[in-house]
């Protein structure tokens, strides 16, 4: 298939954790879905001259393990690797300008309890040009497995989260659980995705107990991201109060 003109690449973080590396493996799935190369991207920060030597092996090992560990899924997907110098964060908010999807993992570990993203996915999550996914793994593999879910309300942009949502849905051949805060026409638009729909209660923004299963991914809009780093808060989200699922966060 030929590559759309102009295509941008979905790039994925590479720091050598784990987390990463499951970042990489899920940012597969929408580089092909897209037609665009997967850009593995890993940024080296600035160090004294007589570690050089040191940190460049390392970098060259991390960026060889993902690149493998993509290339082992056996998936039709191009690949291309590339090596930064300075922030982790402003390196790869400049490279979300002319990227379609930045992915980063995160284990969950952030400057203190309240805040459990790192700080590159917390500063992607305010500043970045594109949609950013956090994968986060908590230490465990992350899977594909579990409810694509999204609220639907009245925000400006809450078509297009609704609308990636089903199409995450579809990709990663998931049901999709939605939120429901407003009139529901989305269902007969995706007849072949399996979608359940929550009431929330009134007065109440804690996220509702459903039926077996958990949740994988989160769809989340822009008037989301100056609170994204708070996922831990319970009552702050009826979607994000799954501590442990993934975040795709959409921008205008």
């Amino acid at each position: 298939m030929t590559r759309p003109a102009g295509a941008k690449p979905v790039v994925a973080g590479i720091d050598g954790s784990q987390a990463a590396l499951d970042a990489a493996r899920w940012a597969v799935a929408e580089a092909i879905t897209r037609n665009v190369p997967l850009r593995l991207v890993h940024v080296r920060p600035t160090k004294p001259a007589e570690d050089s030597s040191y940190d460049l092996e390392s970098v060259e090992s991390a960026l060889g393990l993902a690149e493998m560990t993509v290339q082992d899924m056996e998936k039709s997907v191009e690949v291309e690797t590339a090596l930064l110098r300075g922030r982790p964060d402003c390196a790869l908010i400049h490279e979300s300008r002319e990227a379609a999807m930045i992915c980063v993992g995160s284990a969950g570990r952030g400057p203190c309890a309240r805040m459990p993203l790192g700080a590159t996915a917390a500063a992607l999550a305010h500043h970045a040009h594109c949609p950013v996914a956090i994968v986060r793994t908590c230490g465990a593999p992350q899977t594909d497995s579990g409810w694509i879910a999204a609220v639907q309300n009245d925000e400006p942009d809450n078509d297009a989260v609704v609308h990636r949502a089903m199409a995450e849905g579809r990709l990663r051949k998931a049901p999709v659980l939605l939120i429901d805060r407003r009139l529901n026409s989305w269902v007969r638009r995706y007849p072949d995705v399996h979608v359940q729909t929550v009431a929330v209660r009134a007065g109440g923004t804690r996220f509702p107990e459903h039926r077996g299963g958990t949740i994988q991914l989160a769809v989340v809009g822009s008037a989301d991201a100056e609170n994204i780093t708070r996922l831990v808060w319970l009552d702050y989200h009826p979607v994000l109060g799954d501590a442990n699922c993934s975040v795709l966060l959409l921008r205008h």
